[in-house]
């Protein structure tokens, strides 16, 4: 039987990300934004939205149809939700995802990030935000504290029903990301908890090229650019 050429893909003109829950377009846009320099396409961060799954998957739609070709990415949730969009993309839109620190596959109900996101939204109705903020810095790294407290404070009282909503999500399976047409870069931290290396190697293994960075928790909480740098890294090895 004669080999049949695989069309050539699409040049990516931009670089779509969304930010993981309770978190802004202002923490991926520091994230990825040296990767999407180093491109040299155009960064689209998303904000999130009341209704943050759909309004994400909305805003994937809207920025790739500014593009002939884009990559997708995002920390999180915002990288299960990229992944989903690539999986469903027909039209060769898609060249590539970015995720960074991916939190769960399929169900949400094990995962820790999705009842720790519950636990938050709970907090802020039951508490309020600044007991919330003083309870979560308490327990966390300055840096997280920092961060969190900064977007918490700018999203709510939205980020309390966006919470919710990214605890009810069901990420892409294994058996999905097996289908996958495109490379697929992952950056997560073995010392991360909340986004355990064992989902982000699932993906890695089930995923038909992909490649994976680890990192450390201080490290990308010294320099947020370390999670774009390093989904750069990996598609530039699985692109070369």
């Amino acid at each position: 039987m004669p080999r049949m050429d695989s069309p050539q893909p699409r040049t990516p003109t931009a670089l779509v990300v969304i930010p993981g829950t309770g978190s802004d377009a202002d923490h991926v846009t520091r994230a990825f934004g040296h990767a999407a320099s180093s491109l040299g396409v155009e960064l689209v961060a998303l904000e999130p939205t009341p209704a943050l799954v759909d309004g994400h998957r909305r805003g994937l739609d809207r920025a790739a149809a500014g593009h002939r070709s884009v990559l997708v990415g995002g920390v999180s949730i915002g990288a299960a939700i990229a992944l989903e969009w690539a999986l469903a993309d027909t039209g060769g839109r898609c060249a590539g995802v970015f995720a960074a620190l991916p939190a769960w596959s399929g169900d949400a109900d094990s995962a820790l990030a999705a009842a720790s996101a519950q636990a938050t939204a709970d907090s802020m109705e039951r508490d309020g935000l600044d007991a919330t903020v003083t309870a979560m810095a308490a327990g966390s790294p300055d840096w997280l504290a920092a961060e969190l407290s900064r977007s918490w404070r700018r999203l709510h009282p939205g980020v309390v029903g966006q919470l919710r909503d990214a605890a009810r999500y069901r990420a892409p399976t294994p058996e999905q990301i097996t289908g996958l047409t495109v490379p697929l870069a992952l950056v997560a931290a073995p010392d991360d908890a909340i986004h355990p290396i064992e989902v982000a190697r699932t993906w890695r293994d089930a995923a038909p090229r992909s490649g994976l960075v680890e990192v450390t928790l201080e490290g990308w909480g010294r320099d947020p650019a370390l999670l774009g740098d390093s989904c750069l890294d990996a598609y530039t090895r699985l692109s070369g």
